[in-house]
């Protein structure tokens, strides 16, 4: 046998709505040990904003009851029951009004109710799961006005479910979109020890994932409210670095966690509120204000309902339907600190006290939110009957075309009627129900500002529209927004950490959220431009990150050049030596015929001089941006040249070795070092080199070619010319070597002729000079970063010419042009 409904308020119609309301929010203690029935417990509390929610349920139906249009010959009733806000009492009130058992209605006939085929209610998650559950047995349809957990949209589970309040998925999102707009990357959260709660961080949580917000703390408030627990739940919360708290409770979760708040007075942080408790002005007192001041959240549409206001005042204890209404008379006494009997001793209620539109919680139209979802959910319920009642035989919904019966009518097809309804309410909103019951969201974004009486100030500031786009649209006025913590006047920051600069990337701390990380400077040829990267990005070829690794900057190009201080050095140098090498060789061209030049092939002479200055002039094609033909001029060049100046050497030294090792009777040497064997054995030397060089150049030729180094400056984009073939290159350097060598060993072995005829010791010595240099030359040139590979290779071949150019000719011209008697046949001929 069901247990009859605690408190109720019934009135007849053709169909009766049932309606569930916490008008009391604590229920009787249960009698566990099951010996008697505890009929004088009652529940406690009375809540004037859930008696609102009933008496607009009342006036929706007596509003549609009085429009002819939506109903005509159909009158409506309404059996609302009070469930006290606990799941055992609202399922023994849905269960009494759906079987029709031991229901005690003070307007009923016969002491026995009727069988109510829908239910509006409960404003609970956790409760509307349990009353769904159990009504699904006889096919109940439910139509709630406050329960949003989005498990209620699994029509698997819950196909007879519906209700005008949206789902916490489209909260949810709403939320993770304002954390993310406003950077808030590191937020604490707080919940309901129930499946609202649950639910609910549950789809934040999802919302959330893909995000950059992390989770501080996840505390959940227990139902009883210990002392113990909300203390450590507030310290958390104050400890913690989290500057934001997103708060997901109903209300009377969140009145006693800011009691503690307050207690504790936590004033430092900015407070994020669902639809429960943002527009709760039980919370909003100016007690409470320096805690909460600066609240931001989300509420249902606020609405006008018209006349509603003056159907609450309506209400007086000298009316008829006082003994119909348990609850109008604790009403009554809530509203003006009276009562009704004596005993009980106090104030006494005379009833002539008049309900003012706005003085209390249960007067007050100014923010019709919930209120709104009650009297939608009638209207749904009145335009389902509408269509039924619209219905014409043979072409009905059901088997065969049937319509319903309004005499038979069956709860399930009530539910048919539901998932087609489409309609606009009073207040010209468009209303209906998608597959999964719920219906289109649409928020107003709170903020609580501070009145001049120290009150808080629900103030809308933006809106959020869950049908436009997959995530919404989000529209917030900044400018008016004032927010909480400890600035009032700019956008509170909560991170873990602070976001790495430019220059900078993200490191993840071990063992710690993603949200929490080192910022470390981006590696040499990275940067990142924005704040918060989380990777550096290379730079492109050929540029390089600046010191700050904040731009890509083109890599110098570098290259010994003819405007560097270098290169301006080197090439006055080469031309001086080429300037030394022409005046010589005009010197020994106009004294041709004295002694001193005729002495050894004055011709030989001429090469050799011709040859140096080659030599210092193909220094000059070292210098300069490297490009295809100067790239192949330099080296071949050079090692023409130098070939040619050795083989003049050589031919000399033979010269002097033969002319003054021929001792035996008879011998005439000189026949075979004569000026054209002369000529001939500098040309095949010298054609040898030739031959190489056209061989490298044919096959692999040097080339153009680009090299990073790194200095202390940065990195260097070094322009050079690439051998092309080290082999080549090596027999060009090696052939050079050979003839040195050969020469400076023939030169040594002549070292001890004549001393007026000094010209075995000058080779010597210039050879001498000339192999120190290029054996130096090797590591030197091997060690050498980028231009200063080409000047080691430019200082070598200057050395090695001034070398033989001092040694060679500058004792003759001393004696050429100063001491003009010893340039004589008798002086060259004296031992």
């Amino acid at each position: 046998m069901v247990k009859s409904i605690p408190s109720s308020v019934y009135q007849a119609g053709d169909l009766v709505i049932g309606g569930l309301f916490p008008v009391h929010v604590k229920a009787p203690p249960p009698e566990l040990e099951f010996q008697s029935e505890n009929n004088n417990t009652s529940c406690e509390s009375f809540h004037q904003r859930a008696y609102r929610w009933l008496q607009a349920m009342i006036f929706a139906v007596e509003e549609i009851n009085n429009n002819t249009d939506l109903l005509p010959n159909f009158t409506l009733g309404y059996l609302a029951a009070d469930t006290c806000l606990a799941e055992s009492t609202t399922l023994l009130a849905a269960m009494a009004m759906v079987t029709g058992q031991e229901v005690d209605l003070a307007n009923s006939e016969c002491g026995s109710g009727p069988v109510v085929p829908v239910i509006v209610g409960d404003p609970r998650s956790s409760a509307s799961i349990i009353v769904a559950n159990t009504l699904g047995v006889f096919d109940i349809p439910m139509v709630s006005y406050l329960a949003s957990c989005g498990c209620l949209s699994d029509k698997r589970r819950y196909p007879l479910f519906f209700r005008t309040m949206p789902s916490d998925a489209a909260e949810a999102r709403a939320m993770a979109e304002l954390l993310r707009l406003m950077g808030w990357t590191w937020v604490g959260l707080v919940s309901a020890d129930d499946d609202f709660g649950r639910f609910g961080i549950q789809m934040l949580m999802e919302a959330l994932r893909g995000t950059e917000v992390c989770v501080a703390y996840h505390e959940v408030i227990p139902k009883d409210y210990p002392k113990k627990t909300m203390q450590r739940i507030v310290e958390t919360i104050q400890k913690s670095t989290a500057t934001v708290v997103v708060a997901f409770l109903i209300d009377l979760d969140a009145k006693a966690l800011f009691e503690e708040v307050v207690e504790q007075n936590v004033t430092n942080k900015q407070w994020i509120a669902n639809d429960a408790w943002v527009t709760y002005s039980i919370i909003s007192v100016p007690h409470n204000i320096p805690s909460l001041a600066g609240t931001v959240g989300f509420a249902l549409r606020r609405a006008d309902i018209p006349g509603l206001g003056p159907f609450l005042t309506r209400l007086n204890p000298s009316l008829a339907s006082f003994s119909s209404d348990p609850l109008l008379k604790e009403l009554w006494e809530t509203l003006f600190g009276c009562s009704f009997s004596a005993r009980l001793g106090g104030k006494l209620c005379s009833g002539s006290e008049v309900i003012g539109i706005g003085e209390s919680v249960y007067a007050d139209v100014s923010q019709l939110r919930i209120t709104y979802n009650v009297y939608k959910a009638v209207y749904a319920i009145a335009h389902a009957i509408k269509e039924m009642l619209a219905c014409e035989p043979g072409k009905g919904p059901f088997l065969e075309g049937r319509c319903p019966d309004l005499q038979r009518l069956q709860p399930v097809q009530i539910a048919h009627y539901l998932r087609q309804v489409n309609f606009s309410t009073p207040l010209k909103e468009w209303m209906n129900f998608d597959k999964n019951g719920d219906p289109p969201a649409s928020y107003d974004i709170i903020n609580w500002h501070v009145t001049p009486q120290g009150a808080g100030e629900f103030v809308t500031v933006g809106h959020f529209l869950s049908s436009q786009g997959p995530d919404g649209q989000f529209h917030i006025n900044m400018d008016r927004v004032v927010w909480g913590g400890d600035s009032r006047q700019k956008v509170p920051v909560s991170v873990c950490s602070s976001p790495c600069p430019p220059g900078t990337r993200r490191a993840v701390q071990k063992g710690r959220p993603v949200c929490c990380f080192d910022c470390l400077p981006c590696a040499d040829g990275e940067i990142t431009n924005k704040t918060g990267s989380l990777e550096c990005i290379r730079c492109p070829e050929r540029f390089w990150s600046n010191s700050n690794h904040t731009v890509c900057i083109l890599q110098p190009v570098d290259f010994l050049s003819y405007s560097d201080t270098m290169g301006i050095i080197l090439s006055i140098v080469s031309a001086v030596g080429t300037v030394l090498t022409a005046t010589t060789f005009a010197t020994f061209l106009y004294y041709r015929h004295t002694p001193l030049v005729r002495a050894n092939n004055s011709e030989v002479s001429f090469m050799l001089l011709v040859s140096l200055k080659l030599c210092f002039l193909c220094a000059l094609s070292f210098i300069g941006q490297p490009v295809a033909w100067s790239c192949m001029l330099r080296h071949t060049l050079f090692g023409v040249s130098f070939v040619l100046c050795i083989s003049c050497l050589l031919s000399r030294t033979v010269v002097v070795l033969v002319a003054f090792r021929s001792t035996l009777p008879g011998e005439n040497l000189m026949r075979y070092v004569g000026p054209a064997q002369q000529r001939l054995g500098i040309s095949i030397c010298t054609l040898v080199q030739v031959l190489i060089c056209a061989l490298w150049l044919t096959l692999a030729p040097p080339r153009p070619a680009e090299r990073d180094i790194m200095d202390i400056w940065g990195p260097k984009i070094i322009l050079e010319c690439a051998m092309g073939s080290v082999v080549a290159f090596s027999l060009v350097l090696g052939y050079i070597g050979l003839l040195a060598c050969l020469c400076l060993l023939l030169a040594f072995l002549a070292r001890k002729l004549p001393d007026n005829f000094n010209e075995a010791k000058l080779i010597t010595f210039s050879m001498l000079i000339f192999c120190a240099v290029w054996v130096a030359f090797v590591p030197a040139y091997i060690s050498s970063p980028g231009k200063y590979t080409v000047t080691v290779e430019i200082f070598a071949i200057l050395a090695s010419s001034y070398g033989l150019l001092f040694c060679i000719f500058a004792p003759k011209c001393f004696i050429i042009l100063l001491r003009p008697e010893k340039n004589t046949k008798k002086h060259l001929m004296a031992r």
